[in-house]
């Protein structure tokens, strides 16, 4: 395993200690909403804070790219940015519905180099290196072979924060629920991407997303042998936050479906 991985892992496991011992006492959670339906909890700030004490310990060179506390220094001139997401799928874990996972990532000069998604209720480790495949608790994991969109099962999150484009993720949604085997809403993006590496799903999308959630799965998926882009089929899913993701038949028929609904929404 590579040293910059073995890192992340650390820090991985880390916060899901701090995250699964929370669960204990949910009722005495302290949370607030940081936008309409964008909710934090101490959590997110006490695994984010031991997950920075990890990396900064082994390199306080890097940057660092995390959700609650933004971009950090002290290098945020490195070629290398850690891009964090404490807990992914806060909403989930205030309820007390374990879907919610730990999502690390580096990038190295903006490409992500290494990824780990760490689900602390199953504890199910998912890793990549870019070159060298993905993992789920160190056993090689590949896409789903499944062929046909109508029998494939798709996972997507609805755009939660902003109803802006709501119409035309609904068309997507109304034509893919036909076409499909079925259509999965699970609230953790970064353990959806996960899934889909690992093919527990045939294929995602999701439009309004940050990098940090979506970094380290688009890295795992594509080290699975899937394949990741954005609504213009472009690999700027990044940036413009809006993503399609999956095994590559089921990606080459999602794909046209997202395009012809996406209307004027960006790449």
């Amino acid at each position: 395993m590579h040293p910059t991985l073995n890192i992340a892992v650390k820090a991985a496991r880390r916060a899901g200690t701090i995250i699964n011992r929370a669960t204990l006492d949910l009722d005495l959670l302290q949370v607030r909403a940081k936008s309409p339906n964008d909710f934090v909890t101490e959590v997110d700030a006490a695994a984010e804070q031991a997950i920075i004490e990890v990396i900064r310990e082994a390199y306080p060179e890097h940057a660092i790219l995390a959700e609650e506390s933004g971009q950090t220094g002290p290098a945020t001139n490195s070629d290398f940015q850690w891009i964090i997401d404490p807990l992914d799928g806060t909403t989930n874990f205030i309820h007390g519905f374990p879907q919610y996972a730990v999502s690390i990532a580096l990038a190295e000069k903006g490409v992500v180099q290494q990824a780990v998604i760490y689900d602390p209720t199953r504890n199910e480790l998912f890793t990549a290196s870019r070159g060298r495949g993905a993992f789920l608790n160190d056993r090689r994991v590949r896409v789903s072979k499944r062929a046909r969109l109508s029998e494939s099962l798709i996972f997507t999150g609805f755009p939660f924060k902003s109803m802006t484009h709501m119409d035309a993720y609904l068309g997507m949604f109304r034509e893919l629920a036909e076409k499909t085997a079925g259509l999965r809403r699970p609230g953790a993006a970064a353990l959806d991407l996960a899934y889909v590496a690992c093919g527990r799903a045939d294929g995602f999308f999701e439009m309004g997303l940050q990098p940090w959630d979506m970094a380290a799965g688009t890295l795992m998926i594509s080290e699975a042998g899937g394949l990741v882009s954005d609504f213009a089929g472009e690999s700027d899913y990044l940036s413009t936050g809006n993503v399609v993701a999956g095994s590559p038949k089921v990606f080459g028929q999602i794909l046209p479906i997202i395009q012809q609904h996406r209307g004027d929404i960006r790449a």
